[in-house]
Order: structure tokens, then sequence, then C-alpha cells
């Protein structure tokens, strides 16, 4: 089990949460097969998946949190299980002199399900036009992409520009939250080759969507019904000023 500090960094810390004790089939779209975990953190369903039966083919998680890499190939070991660090910025995980992006280390149509629990909601517009045209390149046609995202409808904002599409909520760390358009998503999507597979709605007004995605090669548009959730509070982690040395001692990562 990831220890506690490391859980509190991602989010949930309740330890339910990273286990899987009756081999449940985690995604049954694509977890049997080659698994490509975007934003791993401490391993929370890689653990997952390392208990499910039968366990993927392959899967290779990757994170911008070195320590937390470090920790996950030290104590989730398995035959085909992969960490590698994604070594890019970021204030609290990843500071230093370090690209914005970079490409997802993955050859072309190599992956039936990319996993980005997280990751949306937590980079900027240009970065995620990136990451989504990414996501597309390494799945196979007919892959999933299974993704959270923070959305909002840009007509209510007459003041923002045409190239204008997220919202900010942290002026030191843009990414600690951001909230995309929902039309410019129905777009990004089109342009990526992704049209929806499950779409859930938000359990509080405003929070995370579950949005599966399958790489197809003629995409539908999004269908995105009204967020009409109660409204209510579910807090994520307070932001860190810089927690890049959690786990990191060791570790060879520079």
């Amino acid at each position: 089990m990831p220890p506690l500090k490391m859980r509190e960094l991602v989010g949930p810390t309740d330890p339910a949460v990273f286990d899987n004790p009756d081999g449940e089939i985690l995604y049954p779209d694509g977890s049997t097969g080659d698994v490509f975990d975007f934003g791993c953190g401490c391993g929370r369903l890689a653990r997952q998946l390392i208990q499910q039966r039968p366990q993927p083919r392959s899967y290779l998680g990757i994170d911008l949190h070195a320590g937390m890499i470090r920790w996950c190939r030290k104590n989730l070991r398995s035959p085909q299980f992969r960490f590698e660090h994604h070594d890019v910025y970021n204030h609290t995980f990843n500071p230093g002199d370090k690209p914005q992006r970079a490409d997802l280390p993955a050859e072309d149509s190599s992956c039936d399900l990319v996993i980005a629990h997280s990751v949306f909601t937590h980079i900027v517009e240009d970065s995620a036009l990136h990451y989504l045209t990414e996501c597309a390149r390494i799945l196979r046609p007919g892959g999933i992409l299974a993704s959270t995202w923070f959305l909002f409808d840009k007509r209510e904002f007459a003041m923002m520009q045409t190239f204008q599409n997220a919202l900010y909520i942290n002026v030191v760390d843009p990414t600690n939250a951001v909230i995309f358009d929902r039309e410019w998503l129905k777009a990004a999507c089109i342009a990526a080759g992704f049209e929806a597979q499950k779409i859930e709605v938000p359990l509080l007004r405003g929070y995370h969507w579950m949005i599966r995605l399958r790489r197809v090669a003629n995409p539908n548009p999004l269908d995105l019904a009204v967020d009409a959730a109660p409204l209510g509070s579910n807090l994520p982690p307070a932001p860190v000023h810089d927690s890049s040395p959690v786990g990191k001692a060791a570790s060879g990562f520079r």
C-alpha cells in the first residue's frame, strides 16, 4: 500500500480504493489487453490491475512525480508491468527547467486502453490538445481513452476570446484545476478521432465528468447532458508549494 503522504498528494487516502481483492475486471473494454496509465501516481489503478484476473497483457504507467514512480517500481512488481518518469514541468510535482509537454512513450496503435484519470483536469489548454492527440496516436482503432474533465459553458462568458477555452483557479499554478469549454472539448475530440463510448455526469455540480472515448475513423460529436447535479463540495488535496521530494531520496532521478 502506498504511504499515506503519497496518497494524500493524489487525493483518495482510503486503502479500499487502492484494492481489488475479488480480481474484478476494471475496464471490460480494454484492461485485459495492453494498458497505458497516463498519470499513474502512486499506483492506485496499477495495484488494482495487478490483482485483476486476468492481469493486463502489458501495462505501462507514467507520471511526472519521480518519487511515486520510484515507489511503484520497487513495490508494484509483475513481469509485464513497467513504470516510467514523464519528465515534464509541473509547479508542484516536478519543478525545474523542464519542457511543458512531451510525446507519450508508446508506439503508434499499440494500446487497447489509455487511462487518464485526473490528467486533463490538471493540464493547460495547448497541452490538453497535444495529449489528446497523443492518446489517439497510441490507441488501436476501437481503443478506449478513460478520462476525466471539468467542463463549463463558454457561451455564458461574453468576454472570452475565441482562442480562450479554459478557466484556471490558481494564480500561482494554473494546473491546480483546469475547466474546459464543452464545445471546445467536442471539437477537440472530433479532431483527434474520438467519439463517446460512455459519459457519466458529475455527482456534484461542477465536479469532474467521467468520459470514455473510443478511437474511430469517423467520430460522432459528444452528447454532453446538462450538468444538473446537486450543489456540494468534494475538495481535492490542498496545493503544496513543492511536493517533488516526497519519496525521492536516493531515487536515482535527477
